[in-house]
């Protein structure tokens, strides 16, 4: 039973006419007859009442039409998959895009790579919602129901304005850190991932959702956050932490199709 007979027999079960299928299936009408019968001797059953009138659908005819039909559809969008030519990835933060970038058009240099940058209150950048095929963002955060790997771990400081009494210090511990506002994330925002920017503590302080909105919260109030080390945040100074572990850089995904996988790869080996 081929897929190209199924797709006969669901057009002449739908047209109900034989003339009609074979006009729709751009083919002659001899041949599809001989590939109808073909099936039906085959499966052993009749499919099809033939009359001059045209045909109509047997119970076995009827049962294999849904049959098909949900067959038919699969098969196409496991195609759809193989033969994908386009990759939506989110991005959140800058560490190291540019060489998994490179690696991957070395790889399939005929993918279209569409990027969906996120802010800091959706650490999936949009994975869960299907809206990007891979993600490469910044732990920890919910892992449920996705595919993760670990490319690197960054450790973290202090986010302080330089004129602040911590700012020269060579290390802090987040107890230095009491006390003080923390820039916190919205409402509903993953709860493992705000925890970990708050130090493991309940905190206060204003809501931000971007990057530049910390620094401008640490510049104008005086308030304190944290990033990651060896990041150019300008006017603003990150001292190293001593009791926070790293956060690491990862590559989430939820489906296993060839392209991802791909893409999962070159990240993998950009990494290396």
């Amino acid at each position: 039973m081929e897929l190209r007979t199924l797709r006969y027999f669901v057009a002449v079960a739908e047209e109900l006419h034989f003339g009609r299928a074979a006009h729709r299936l751009h083919m002659s009408q001899p041949p599809l007859s001989r590939a109808i019968k073909h099936l039906e001797n085959d499966l052993g059953t009749t499919l099809l009442h033939r009359s001059p009138a045209g045909v109509t659908l047997t119970e076995a005819g009827r049962t294999l039409l849904d049959e098909a039909r949900a067959l038919l559809d699969h098969a196409d969008r496991v195609r759809a998959k193989l033969t994908r030519t386009t990759i939506t990835v989110g991005l959140l933060g800058d560490h190291g895009a540019a060489k998994v970038a490179a690696a991957f058009r070395e790889q399939r240099p005929d993918v279209e790579i569409h990027i969906r940058g996120t802010d800091l209150t959706d650490p999936t950048c949009g994975l869960r919602t299907n809206q990007v095929d891979v993600a490469l963002t910044r732990g920890p955060f919910d892992k449920s129901g996705l595919k993760t790997l670990i490319l690197r771990l960054d450790p973290v400081g202090a986010v302080l304005r330089k004129d602040d009494p911590l700012a020269q210090r060579e290390h802090l511990s987040t107890a230095d850190l009491a006390g003080r506002d923390w820039f916190q994330f919205p409402a509903g925002t993953d709860e493992i991932w705000q925890n970990y920017w708050n130090g493991g503590e309940p905190r206060r302080g204003p809501v931000v959702r971007a990057v530049q909105e910390c620094v401008q919260s640490v510049l104008w109030n005086g308030t304190v956050g944290l990033a990651p080390l060896g990041h150019d945040l300008g006017e603003v100074t990150v001292v190293p932490l001593r009791d926070m572990p790293p956060s690491p850089v990862v590559i989430a995904w939820t489906r296993d199709d060839p392209l991802t996988r791909a893409f999962v790869e070159a990240a993998i080996k950009a990494y290396g």
